[in-house]
């Protein structure tokens, strides 16, 4: 059985290359990974090369059948040939293996066919045999299955079907009908041998695979944690142009016309003295969440957080046009002033008596955008005259307003009412700044505002009518005229429990004398 060698070594090698291709994927990925972690990879379950042992068992195999086929006599000592050259070709292709550095599917690729043509060539040698040749082209055509490559398959198969007909035809040998039963018994066990082993390593593999992709699974996860964390120093926006490929994280800017704001909390300064610093830190938080959640909402990108102050713009990374941009920045800001009544008294609840209220500023125009910093440490931002301006105008701006330049209003005056609030002088520009006061939607200052708000010592009063539910709009009627009948019988009483006033007698007029 001189061809069967040849066979164990390309199914090994085959499944060693293929299998290691995806084991080569694990391991990069899993070098980089344990680079920055104390977790080491798994180590493999094979010390030396699986091809190369394969090789060895292979042709190890063919020597101990051919000695066996001596040793009975049934083939001559010219044999002893055959034997040398399967103890020394596994090594001496090793060899050349090593010097040549070719790909593991090159490789194979020459290798498939050089073991096909030895078979057949040996095989043809010994009249080809049906014991010998149904399990060397069975092996032969496994390996070749596992290698996935049609042509090598086809031309494989005609390299070893012609050899094996020419070598025979050459030499004039025949099919031999005496075969001692040795040598088949020997073929069977080579046969058996080779899917054992094939069995043993893709076992082994498997595995071995199975503890690297689980803990590649931890990495993965692990980056993916950290990842989170991280992407919250960044704007949603921001992160998702970077993992999307839409932008780089390289020192690159571009000019843009976008819609800048900025927010504070009036007297903040002075309260921050006045309270401790958890508390402190709990209302701030709290604030900065829900002005995010907003922003997010409107599609604006947060810039930085600047203590108690935001600054957000819009018209990038995502735009939806100027005017629409500008739009949802002012109804951002609208929102932002409605949702401090309900900050203030929700922290009134929790007894802070100063009625912190916020002051807005909002500009339109071009500025630079982009990635500012260094290699090794870089910052998503904007910088510019109209990012100025917009900083200024939040300055000027009093509690509870929001000023708007002319830039602006000129994009949402069609669904936004505005007041003129004159001209500012801004630090830093020459000339006076015309601004605009934001007082709310059109459809809400109309004959039916769906927005009501009052507030006054021991009342207060906020209602978007537009957002109440139609189960719940009932009980807040009921609840409103409860407290309206509350309110007028308290009115009705305090009026009957003032003192009457006496008007003032008349002065007595002397008798006149008769």
């Amino acid at each position: 059985m001189t061809a069967y060698p040849s066979c164990l070594y390309l199914a090994f090698n085959t499944l060693y290359t293929e299998s290691n291709h995806g084991v080569s994927i694990h391991r990069s990925l899993l070098a980089m990974t344990t680079q920055t972690t104390d977790i080491p990879a798994p180590e493999s379950p094979f010390s030396a090369r699986p091809d190369y042992v394969a090789r060895c068992i292979g042709y190890g195999t063919g020597a101990i059948t051919i000695a066996t086929g001596i040793s009975l006599g049934y083939w001559h000592e010219g044999f002893l040939i055959a034997m040398a050259f399967f103890l020394v070709f596994p090594h001496f292709t090793e060899i050349i293996d090593k010097r040549l550095h070719w790909t593991r599917r090159t490789a194979l690729t020459w290798l498939s066919h050089l073991d096909a043509f030895i078979a057949g060539t040996l095989l043809g040698m010994v009249g080809s045999p049906i014991e010998f040749t149904a399990p060397v082209f069975l092996m032969l055509n496994t390996s070749l299955i596992l290698i996935g490559n049609k042509v090598s398959w086809v031309t494989a198969n005609s390299v070893f079907l012609l050899t094996a007909v020419t070598g025979g035809t050459l030499l004039g040998t025949k099919s031999p009908t005496d075969l001692p039963p040795e040598l088949t018994l020997a073929c069977a066990a080579g046969t058996a041998l080779f899917f054992s082993a094939l069995a043993v390593y893709a076992s082994n593999q498997a595995r071995y695979i199975a503890k690297m992709d689980e803990q590649l699974r931890k990495e993965v996860d692990r980056y993916q944690e950290l990842s989170q964390q991280v992407s919250k120093y960044v704007a949603p926006q921001v992160r998702e142009s970077i993992l999307s490929g839409k932008k780089e994280a390289i020192l690159e800017t571009q000019r843009k016309k976008l819609v800048v704001f900025f927010s504070d909390i009036v007297g903040f300064s002075s309260l921050s003295d006045q309270m401790d610093a958890e508390p402190l830190t709990d209302l701030l938080n709290g604030y900065l969440t829900d002005m995010s959640n907003i922003a997010l909402k409107y599609g604006g990108t947060i810039d930085k957080f600047i203590g108690d102050g935001i600054m957000i713009f819009f018209g990038d990374p995502v735009s939806k046009g100027i005017k629409r941009d500008a739009l949802a920045c002012v109804a951002m800001a609208i929102e932002m002033r409605r949702h401090m009544l309900k900050l203030r008294k929700k922290w009134a609840e929790h007894g802070l008596s100063s009625p912190l209220q916020i002051r807005m500023g909002i500009n339109t125009g071009y500025c630079t955008v982009g990635n500012f910093g260094t290699d090794s440490r870089m910052d998503y931002t904007i910088v510019g005259r109209e990012v100025n301006l917009a900083s200024r105008l939040e300055s000027g701006a009093d509690a509870g307003e929001i000023l708007i330049s002319r830039e602006t209003y000129a994009l949402i005056k069609d669904k936004i009412i505005c007041r003129e609030r004159g001209t500012i002088m801004a630090k830093g520009f020459r000339d006076p700044i015309p601004v605009f006061q934001v007082m709310d939607y059109r459809r809400d200052l109309g004959a039916n505002p769906s927005y009501v708000n009052h507030e006054t010592e021991g009342f207060s009063l906020y209602m978007e009518s537009d957002r109440i539910k139609e189960t719940e709009r009932a009980k807040v009627a009921e609840a409103l005229e409860r407290a309206a009948a509350k309110l007028k019988r308290g009115a009705v009483t305090s009026r009957g429990a003032q003192p009457a006033t006496r008007k003032p007698a008349a002065p007595k007029q002397e008798a006149s004398k008769s």
